[in-house]
């Protein structure tokens, strides 16, 4: 699966700003409303709105984890699994064993079933209650849990892999033109929008780096932002080494960048919890702790057996379960699920800005890529690795200090004191798949992210609702991205994985200007 990155690849909403307007739209007794949780007490719904700390603070997690990934604090207890950085730098957030109301009736019925409450799930589920229509939330671990609660916080134009040369190698100058601006700034609008509508904070930023490894790979940068012209998008600017090391960012490994003034970065968490937020205030129904082990259509509507009791969806089912889908769909996989890792740093003895004076989040262009951005209170994130199995926190601290040690050498002794490992699963042809079946209740399923898509899963939720309502045809063009079957992809990860890293090295030794990235 050797892939050159080249081949991977406004309207402003009203502001309804909590409470204050959505009061004059929704019901008194729903506002009101108040949930009581299997092991949380009575909360208010406006304790649902995430508010972000001045800094993070070591705390026991109260997220359910799957038992292949793992956080870890410099201080933390043998016996107790901390949170991670995104969850300490957050107040509390009430567990929702079952909102509204206490817990889960044995069956409920409802017109849309949206499993798995991630940025995908909870977008999904958000739009439709807009759109009026009546859906239940299950999430089988915790709001957050999996990788949309994880994740590098790093937002960045595309389907996944797919950049603009990939798109108008593969459509049509039209088709291409609506798929770039719908992977690019309307993904990122959506998620301002959305946060101006229901007032929640996420530690939204805006602007990103690409930052050349290799001379050659200047190249590739160029002919990114020239494709990205021809379709339309003028937001990426190219710039040489010298520009680069002295407003943007102060490494000397650096042979000049692309900066992208669509991109940018967030608190994901914080981003995923504000959703749901929007999705309870318009009355959804959310159930964690909510494990899905099956689902049969009917001549009624789809059944969703769970370990809690049956929902019954009269209308559609969608499934935003990351490589999870193989357990519902019939057929091959089209995934390899691989870890991935992420640290920050203390409060560092130095001004960030004298690391990073744009203040900019950075990917780079190497073959096992890095990327790192400025956190709260002076703060360093930093992620990158990808691997076929789950690295301990031992190897992936030493891995993290090392690279940041060979970013800025000018550090003087790096430390971390949170990291922590997350799953994603990535296709053959580095393409976000979509598909929806031809069921009476229509199935939407979503996977296959590669490690990049934090706005595009927002955004694709928004298309499914539309799909879901026939607004537009959003959903389709994304369903026309044909995708390989990998036939236990799940099981040959753990040699797939280093046998696609092996070969893009070698591809990488032999021509290093050539810019191949995993």
């Amino acid at each position: 699966m050797a892939m050159n990155r080249r081949d991977f690849i406004s309207t402003t909403a009203a502001t309804l700003a909590g409470a204050g307007v959505l009061s004059s739209i929704l019901p008194t007794s729903l506002l009101a409303r108040t949930l009581t949780a299997s092991d949380a007490p009575a909360v208010n719904i406006d304790q649902l709105r995430p508010t972000l700390l001045p800094d993070a603070q070591y705390r026991t997690s109260r997220l359910g984890l799957d038992p292949r990934i793992w956080n870890w604090h410099r201080d933390m207890a043998a016996i107790a699994m901390p949170a991670n950085y995104y969850e300490a730098s957050l107040t509390d957030w009430p567990a929702l064993g079952g909102f509204p109301g206490n817990g889960f009736p044995g069956e409920q019925s409802c017109e849309v079933v949206v499993v798995g409450g991630g940025l995908l799930g909870a977008s999904t589920a958000l739009h439709l209650a807009e759109a009026g229509v009546d859906v239940i939330l299950v999430e089988k671990d915790n709001i957050g849990s999996g990788a949309s609660g994880r994740n590098g916080g790093q937002m960045t134009p595309g389907i996944a892999r797919w950049a603009a040369e990939t798109m108008l190698e593969k459509f049509s100058p039209d088709e291409a033109r609506r798929l770039w601006r719908f992977a690019s700034v309307e993904a990122m609008d959506l998620v301002d929008e959305l946060r101006e509508r229901y007032g929640f904070e996420c530690d939204r930023k805006y602007g990103h780096i690409t930052a050349a490894i290799h001379p050659g790979h200047m190249g590739p940068l160029v002919a990114n932002a020239d494709a990205r012209r021809h379709l339309g998008d003028s937001g990426v600017n190219v710039i040489g080494p010298y520009e680069l090391q002295e407003e943007y960012v102060r490494s000397g490994i650096y042979h000049g960048a692309n900066i992208d003034n669509i991109g940018g970065q967030v608190q994901p968490l914080a981003l995923l919890r504000g959703l749901v937020y929007g999705f309870a205030r318009l009355g959804g129904r959310v159930y964690e702790g909510t494990q899905v082990k099956g689902i049969r259509q009917e001549a009624s509507g789809a059944i969703i057996e769970t370990e809690r009791g049956v929902i019954r969806a009269s209308k559609a089912v969608v499934l935003g379960v990351h490589g999870a889908t193989k357990k519902f769909i019939a057929g091959s996989s089209t995934t390899v699920p691989f870890f991935t890792y992420v640290g920050v740093t203390p409060p560092l003895p130095v001004d960030i800005k004298a690391l990073i004076p744009s203040g900019l989040p950075v990917y780079d262009t190497q073959l096992q890529i890095d990327y790192y951005r400025p956190v709260r209170d002076n703060r360093l994130l930093f992620g990158g690795q990808g691997t076929g199995n789950s690295w301990s926190p031992r190897d992936v601290n030493n891995y993290l200090l090392d690279r940041i040690r060979t970013v800025f050498p000018h550090l003087e002794k790096p430390e971390l004191e949170y990291s922590w490992g997350g799953i994603s699963d990535l296709t053959l042809n580095g393409a976000t798949d979509a598909r929806k079946s031809d069921d009476n209740v229509p199935v939407y399923m979503v996977h296959g992210w590669s490690g990049h898509g934090v706005a595009q899963t927002v955004r694709i939720g928004k298309a499914i609702s539309d799909d879901f309502t026939s607004r537009n045809h959003d959903f389709t063009m994304l369903t026309r991205i044909e995708h390989s079957s990998i036939p236990l992809g799940s099981y040959l990860s753990p040699m797939a994985i280093p046998l696609i890293k092996g070969a893009l090295g070698v591809i990488s030794t032999l021509n290093p200007a050539e810019m191949v990235s995993f």
